[in-house]
């Protein structure tokens, strides 16, 4: 990893503590990618004797836990295959628990089979996901039950919320003037904006040439915004950069930190050169922040981080 450290300029609001990193392969285990987030979802197994088997997503070192509405029969539940790679199976009342020793290779797949006391038979595919690692998994059998069909209905509110929370986003993003300004600064208009580039670094790792700027607003104007834009020049032999996501959170408790997020154009050929541009307001940080550690990162799609950057805001009222 290459790590590059500098101070951002002393203004009437000041930045301090500034580090850039670029990874190769290897990240540090509590900023890896987001398939290593375990995450808990609702499995609705089809009657279907031609769907395909339901697989369950892993990870090394990391539990999965399958739950059931019904009880479940240790006696006839297996895991093919397990010795070596994965803890014993863990069996008991409704739950099955599987533990991987190390994360699987590509195309590593195992067969088990859960069988409720009941005699219901589920066969699952044990796999692993670059994008993707299971929590806890909520089987649901029987997809007309009274449980599954109240979940799969919250789902669906809990969905129809997702995309009306994301239309008022977007609805206000259009009269954003952060979002604007990071319009402006993707493409490559810095003289129609208020802000002054501080610190410029560059970087080239894993196909990727990288040009960071950190700027603030001039003096001209009330010192109330900060921005960061990424020149990204992809110069990889095939494939398109495209972004997943860009954000900036409190390095403690992990909490979001609003960002105005701008990206020209929205994938990047190889040979070409696009601009990520993210503009904040430093009075949303806070007074309790003062002293806190902010972290950005860039990700790019496949979950894979391209960039960090850690900053301490310190005297950000003055």
């Amino acid at each position: 990893m290459t790590t590059f450290q500098g101070t951002w300029a002393r203004v009437a609001t000041t930045l301090g503590l500034l580090m850039l990193a670029m990874p190769s392969g290897a990240q540090s285990p509590e900023w890896q990618s987001f398939a290593d987030l375990p995450r808990p979802r609702n499995l609705f197994v089809s009657k279907d004797p031609k769907s395909a088997v339901p697989q369950i997503s892993v990870a090394g070192g990391v539990a999965t836990t399958l739950r059931f509405e019904k009880p479940c029969d240790p006696s006839r539940t297996r895991l093919l295959g397990w010795e070596g790679r994965f803890e014993p199976l863990l069996v008991g009342g409704r739950s099955v628990l599987i533990v991987p020793l190390r994360t699987l290779a590509a195309g590593e797949r195992f067969l088990l089979h859960v069988t409720l006391m009941d005699g219901t038979s589920i066969p699952f595919t044990v796999t692993s996901n670059r994008y993707l690692t299971d929590g806890q998994v909520n089987v649901y059998p029987d997809a007309e039950s009274p449980e599954a069909v109240r979940k799969a209905l919250a789902e669906k509110q809990k969905e129809n919320e997702e995309l009306l929370a994301e239309n008022q986003r977007q609805r206000e993003e259009e009269t954003s003037a952060n979002h604007a300004l990071a319009a402006l600064l993707a493409t490559g208009q810095l003289k129609l904006t208020p802000f002054k580039k501080q610190e410029v670094w560059r970087l080239y790792e894993d196909g990727v040439e990288l040009e960071v700027a950190v700027m603030l607003t001039r003096e001209a104007v009330p010192r109330r915004k900060a921005a960061v834009v990424f020149k990204v020049t992809n110069k990889a032999p095939a494939g398109p950069w495209e972004l997943q996501e860009a954000r900036l959170m409190n390095a403690e408790t992990f909490k979001q930190l609003p960002v105005a997020l701008r990206m020209a154009p929205a994938a990047i050929v190889p040979g070409a050169t696009g601009h990520v541009a993210l503009v904040t307001d430093l009075a949303s940080f806070g007074p309790t922040t003062a002293d806190t550690k902010l972290i950005l990162e860039l990700f790019r799609s496949g979950g894979l981080r391209q960039a960090y950057v850690e900053l301490k805001p310190h005297d950000w009222r003055r």
